[in-house]
């Protein structure tokens, strides 16, 4: 049987929270699940190219510095891994965020969207 699909919905714009969801992608996309991290609001931070916009994005370096995988490393490992990025139209424009600012291959949708990528699998939000 397959795995069961994972849903993140990132709405938090910290690094922590973001940080995590990309932890949780990986993770959970390198165990073979289809996996779609969905930003709304503040989370819309995460899904752009330069996401120094996220709360304490300075975190990022001592982490790394720490031996952890940083913020950068670990979008990058989720694209090639097959992570679905989608974001929020509605929280694109909450946030007054231009959509040509997005990380290539994000795409720009809905909620339902997201509902229907989840498959019925859990929805995790952060």
């Amino acid at each position: 049987m397959p795995a069961e699909p994972l849903a993140i919905l990132l709405i938090d714009g910290s690094h922590s929270r973001a940080h995590y969801a990309f932890v949780m992608a990986t993770a959970a996309a390198a165990l073979g699940r289809m996996v779609t991290v969905f930003g709304t609001n503040a989370g819309c931070h995460a899904l752009l190219a330069d996401w120094s916009g996220l709360a304490d994005a300075a975190r990022d370096a001592v982490i790394r510095s720490r031996g952890v995988a940083g913020f950068a490393e670990l979008r990058e490992a989720a694209q090639e891994l097959g992570v679905r990025l989608m974001v929020c139209e509605a929280g694109l424009r909450s946030e007054g965020i231009d959509p040509g600012l997005l990380l290539p291959g994000v795409e720009v949708t809905g909620i339902a969207s997201l509902l229907e990528a989840s498959g019925g699998g859990p929805i995790v939000a952060l």
